[in-house]
């Protein structure tokens, strides 16, 4: 095979899905799956309504309610009127046009990029679509998935396809062997503070090396989900026998006969031997620890050991001095010791059973810091049904955490989960920027472990200390 026939993962999935091409124009790209939910949805719905349109395929769209829900007393009426609007809309428009969904107070109901590969529905080599950034999430089962603007979202509904333009690949190897406390979401905030928030923008990413390869699917999500924060189209893994071995049995997942089709299919997926790439990155596990951001993009961050820079990778004085004005911070401090108020283990990026089971394995026996809030959101029902199963809940709450119930959450401030001005949260989410999680409040990112490890000590701590 000549260099020329090399393909990569990314280029495989994407010819295999091409409708139709024609010169200095996108390509037509068929969509596999699409997801959505109740922020991005209405308004593509009314546009079927006004095109008396029908969603074209609703067996490959699937709802779900969790961007606006309170994660307190679910059985009752959403106190907040707007959201209690956009969960009622969702559901109306659903029913109405024969989509399949998850809403509140369903068994399987939680957040979109949770319960896709929960219950089987993201698979390798599919192409999927979703109103929100975060899509990049499902890359990690070996599949093309982005975030996607609302007019494409009714495309998508419409026609099953998009115009998209190709974007250009990007390798990111990570080999070697992760240090003491190190997880896959130090490994991801590591990158982007190397390669900066800018750094993957134009390309889709593909992750490789045995660093990569030595993680469980769930912490695979982790590096996809943040893909969206190097200004990356999209983040992917190629699937393996950790993959296959986590989708086996579930749900929507072929069956039988059906299966090893499917196997076999997926196992032709990986990149070409010798498959050229764009651009291409090497680092070493070694050199990643503990990670935290000190600023207001994902990029501003650390190794708990180091000290706040003069400016971020890419960023200017002026975005630097910008941020740490907001943050209450100053170049050159340290960030370990700094006193904290809030504690928020959830989000698509981090609200798994793993990292819930690492949480609870962590604090077994302890007790959070008498002026910290913890709040545990787990990301979808099946999520929290396991938790209670294994105990998890009762180690929660004797450490004085509170375990509420799923969806979005404090991530982002569009439910009743918000950090109150000036006050500072250490949270697993993806996202730091300047009024995210609550207008004036002030946001470090951490992995499940560093912020177990602040909800202790009610201050930044190096978690390696406490292992």
């Amino acid at each position: 095979m000549n260099s020329n026939q090399l393909k990569t993962l990314f280029d495989k999935i994407w010819e295999a899905h091409v409708v139709q091409r024609k010169e200095d124009f996108p390509d037509l790209l068929y969509i596999d799956k699409q997801f959505i939910h109740e922020v991005t949805s209405p308004q593509a719905f009314d546009g079927l309504r006004k095109r008396d349109l029908p969603v074209f395929r609703t067996s490959q769209t699937i709802g779900t309610a969790d961007h606006n829900v309170p994660t307190l007393n679910q059985h009752l009426p959403i106190k907040d009127m707007l959201s209690r609007f956009q969960v009622e809309t969702l559901e109306k428009n659903c029913n109405e046009f024969g989509v399949e969904l998850y809403s509140l107070g369903h068994q399987k109901q939680g957040i979109v990029h949770v319960i896709g590969p929960e219950l089987g529905f993201t698979q390798p080599g599919m192409t999927i679509v979703c109103g929100d950034s975060h899509t990049s999430t499902h890359g990690a089962f070996g599949a093309i998935a982005f975030g996607i603007g609302t007019s494409q979202v009714e495309q998508a509904m419409a026609t099953q396809c998009l115009l998209q333009n190709k974007p250009k690949t990007m390798r990111i190897e990570v080999n070697g062997e992760l240090g003491k406390g190190v997880l896959s979401k130090d490994i991801i905030l590591y990158i982007i503070s190397q390669i900066s928030t800018s750094g993957g923008t134009g390309y889709f990413v593909e992750y490789a090396g045995s660093a990569i390869r030595s993680l469980s699917m769930e912490a695979r999500m982790t590096i996809c989900n943040m893909s969206i924060e190097m200004g990356a189209r999209g983040g992917m893994i190629a699937p393996d026998e950790t993959t296959f071995e986590y989708m086996k049995g579930r749900l929507h997942v072929p069956k039988g006969e059906k299966w090893k089709e499917a196997v076999d299919y997926w196992k032709s997926l990986p990149t070409d031997e010798g498959a050229k790439y764009d651009k291409e990155y090497v680092f070493d596990a070694a050199d990643i620890e503990p990670m935290i951001t000190y600023g207001t993009n994902p990029g501003m961050g650390i190794g708990i050991s180091e000290n706040i820079p003069e400016k971020a990778v890419g960023g200017s004085v002026n975005e630097m001095s910008k941020a740490l004005n907001y943050m209450g911070l100053q170049q050159r401090q340290a960030l370990k010791g700094k006193k904290i108020d809030y504690v928020f283990i959830g989000s698509c990026t981090n609200s798994r059973i793993e990292d819930l089971r690492l949480v609870a394995e962590f604090v077994k026996g302890k007790r959070k810091a008498n002026d910290v809030n913890v709040w545990i959101v787990p990301g979808s029902k099946q999520v929290e049904t396991q938790a209670k199963k294994e105990g998890l809940d009762e180690v929660f709450q004797a450490a004085g955490f509170e375990l509420r119930q799923p969806g979005c959450s404090a991530c982002l401030g569009m439910n009743e989960d918000k950090i109150p001005t000036g006050k500072y949260c250490v949270s697993t989410s993806n996202r730091n920027f300047e009024g995210r999680q609550g207008p004036g409040s002030r946001t470090f990112l951490v992995s499940p472990l560093m912020a177990a490890a602040a909800a202790v000590t009610g201050e930044i701590t190096d978690v390696r200390e406490m292992l």
